[in-house]
């Protein structure tokens, strides 16, 4: 079975996700607490560059993969990421991973393409107190954020909330319910609100916060940077200053079907169970 066939049936039987992943850029003008790349403002940018990035999701239709997301740092931080996430969100759906502090006027015009697409904005929000939320992510986060998600919005671009918790399942059921007033309040239905763990990767480490995940705990979502081929967003985490390898699947990105070859390989010889598994989503 050729690879193109192969990839393409392993997505319909959903031993791989189908969203092919793009970790855009390392650096960001935040430094969260629980960062899985210790993104920051000073760190390695290690960006993956447009013309790769267009050309590796070229390939990607063509394998049978059906989707995109992009990531890092934060996105949105390179000027020319509105246009790149419109160019990809014209040929499969896409999601782009944001904090949502840098959407200003200029950037928000720049985005209004996307309302027409099958595009959604996933900003992080943690915690329903400004003060808490703030803790986690930096100074002003919460109100910043607060005041994009709207705007997003009126502008008909598709918008989801991404909370991310130490313990999701040791929420306190009020503080939920209170976020979740907050983004139902500002447009955001349930369906398009993400709760998952912190994952003790990257800064988390240095934090001692989040759960431990390896391949077994991980859903396979090929994850492409400037470095290689991961075999899932979660995997190509900074501690220290470098580049964790463990969950590296392929030295190389091109042809992209090497890297998706590896990652099925991989993938096949998971134990079932996979329902419970770590993903992005």
């Amino acid at each position: 079975m050729d690879s193109m066939s192969a990839l393409a049936d392993a997505v319909s039987a959903g031993t791989v996700n189908g969203r092919l992943w793009f970790y855009s850029n390392y650096h960001c003008n935040l430094q969260c607490s629980y960062c899985l790349t210790e993104s920051g403002p000073l760190v390695k940018r290690r960006e993956f560059g447009r013309d790769a990035i267009l050309a590796r999701a070229a390939e990607a239709q063509e394998l049978g993969f059906t989707g995109f997301g992009m990531t890092g740092g934060e996105p949105f931080i390179r000027d020319d990421m509105p246009q790149l996430v419109a160019e990809l969100g014209s040929e499969l759906p896409t999601i782009v991973l944001s904090n949502g502090t840098l959407l200003n006027e200029r950037r928000l015009r720049e985005l209004e393409p996307l309302a027409d697409l099958p595009v959604h904005v996933q900003i992080s929000l943690d915690r329903p107190d400004p003060v808490e939320n703030d803790d986690m992510r930096g100074p002003e986060n919460f109100r910043k954020v607060m005041e994009a998600i709207p705007k997003l919005v009126e502008r008909g671009i598709g918008v989801r909330i991404a909370t991310t918790l130490p313990d999701p399942d040791a929420v306190d059921p009020e503080e939920r319910e209170r976020l979740c007033e907050l983004h139902r309040a500002m447009g955001i239905p349930d369906e398009d609100h993400v709760v998952r763990p912190i994952v003790n990767r990257g800064r988390a480490v240095t934090n001692a916060m989040g759960v431990l995940a390896g391949f077994e705990q991980l859903e396979p979502e090929l994850t492409l940077t400037a470095e290689g081929a991961f075999y899932s967003p979660f995997g190509p985490t900074v501690r220290g200053g470098r580049l964790d390898t463990d969950l590296l699947v392929s030295r190389t990105t091109r042809p992209l079907s090497e890297p998706a070859t590896a990652l099925l390989r991989l993938a096949e010889q998971m134990p079932e169970g996979d329902d419970a598994r770590i993903g992005i989503r």
